[in-house]
């Protein structure tokens, strides 16, 4: 197969995948591109008409993912100009995100979507354990995205650790019963602490479990 007859052939394989498939296409006039977040252009080697097109944005399914394409979506671009052409034609916004800052690029998108599904899925959990319903803490949540859309992460910081509260924090901790779920709830109130400008060592209690 080649890379030709088309202005754009675009490579929707997962990553471990996108060296493998271009070298089995034989060289063409059309641009060559990927959607990967965390690879540069090498990976499209031997083609020279080459780009990568990222969408910042969650795409949890076919339906949902194809009108967050097209609603203002930001998009990561590397490579040929037809890139930038691609997303002006969707609506969206590009930014140029150089190889040598892509891995960096990527991890900070996962932290942003991954592991706030993550920490959705410990609130979910003990949620359930409590009997309370999830739906409140989604608002809780969904309230301080609001607030760090409007104002940034540090006007959005409430809590014990914003305050130097440890008091407080050791009881949460003594209250969650699962040594992984401490480990965590550890290691972003230390983050949370020093955002608000306050410090305090690990207490014995969690040492134990971050070992």
């Amino acid at each position: 197969m080649a890379a030709d007859g088309v202005a754009l052939l675009l490579l929707t394989v997962p990553d471990s995948a996108i060296s493998d498939v271009a070298q089995r296409l034989r060289p063409g006039d059309a641009v060559v591109a990927h959607v990967s977040g965390a690879s540069d252009l090498s990976v499209l080697d031997p083609h020279t008409r080459t780009a990568s097109i990222h969408p910042l944005v969650s795409l949890p399914d076919g339906e949902t993912g194809a009108h967050r394409l097209t609603d203002d979506c930001t998009f990561a671009i590397d490579g040929h100009a037809l890139a930038a052409q691609v997303v002006s034609d969707l609506g969206g916004r590009a930014i140029e995100v150089p190889a040598e800052l892509r891995p960096l690029y990527h991890a900070v998108a996962c932290i942003a979507a991954n592991h706030l599904a993550a920490l959705g899925n410990q609130v979910e959990t003990l949620a359930a354990e409590l009997g309370v319903p999830v739906e409140a803490y989604w608002s809780l949540m969904a309230t301080t995205l609001e607030n760090m859309t409007a104002n940034g992460s540090l006007t959005a910081l409430t809590g014990p650790a914003s305050r130097g509260d440890w008091d407080t924090i050791e009881r949460h901790l003594a209250a969650l019963e699962d040594p992984d779920d401490r480990r965590l709830y550890q290691i972003l109130s230390e983050r949370a602490a020093v955002m608000a400008g306050q410090s305090k060592p690990i207490d014995d209690h969690a040492r134990k479990d971050l070992k």
